[in-house]
């Protein structure tokens, strides 16, 4: 071998030597405490972990068509009661308003998933609608009621599923409505003692419809139905 042959292969090998011990900038690029994914792949945070709570699977679906069915069910003998104690006994007419939160309270407890109560609330509308004498003002008067159970957690972005948050929904609309109502049940016309007891009467309808609807939706996870809930 010649000098400069061996010169040669000396430059190499030095050279050899420098580049195995410089780190490739391609492959698990960063720095020793934060070293990056050995793929390569740039690190990309989880952008769609709120949206994916919004996805209704199939069998979810099929539960609130379910509840919407027994729903309208319940509120259609009790719409056609409520209407015709209206002008004689409203105490007794007002005393079933809590029915109507009913469907959307069973829907919201037992499946803990983002505006179901409304979707329950929605297709127990539509189904009255051919049944209930009020057309599509049934669909309106559904989603009003459904509203006010779906409020509490919407506060909350659906992250927390707390008993007492149904109840908050129960409370606001037990005191709402007969304001609204003020004018249809003629309550300026009636005693303050009269009028006290109207409002505790809705109120004690809607915090019971509540609970009932509580019990029934625990009732029905122990029995298998709406999968495995989250954890309140």
């Amino acid at each position: 071998m010649s000098g400069a042959d061996a010169g040669l292969d000396a430059g190499n090998t030095t050279a050899d030597h420098a580049a195995a011990s410089e780190p490739n900038p391609y492959v698990g690029a960063g720095s020793e405490t934060h070293p990056a994914d050995a793929s390569g792949a740039p690190f990309r945070p989880r952008t769609g972990a709120l949206a994916s709570r919004f996805r209704l699977p199939t069998a979810i679906l099929l539960t609130c068509a379910a509840l919407g069915v027994a729903g309208s069910l319940l509120l259609a003998p009790a719409n056609w009661i409520s209407t015709i104690l209206f002008a004689g006994l409203p105490f007794v007419s007002v005393a079933l308003a809590g029915l109507w939160l009913l469907p959307s309270v069973i829907a919201l407890r037992l499946l803990k998933r983002p505006l179901v109560g409304l979707l329950v609330g929605l297709l127990t509308g539509l189904i009255l609608v051919p049944i209930s004498g009020h057309g599509f003002d049934s669909v309106l008067t559904n989603l009003w009621w459904a509203a006010f159970t779906e409020l509490p957690f919407l506060f909350v972005i659906w992250r927390y599923w707390g008993t007492w948050l149904h109840y908050v929904g129960a409370v606001i609309v037990g005191i709402v409505y007969p304001v609204l109502a003020w004018a249809s049940f003629d309550l300026g016309s009636m005693s303050t003692g009269v009028q006290v007891a109207f409002f505790a009467i809705t109120l004690a309808s809607c915090v019971g419809a509540t609970a009932l609807g509580i019990l029934i939706a625990d009732r029905l996870r122990k029995a298998g139905v709406g999968g495995r809930a989250r954890r309140a």
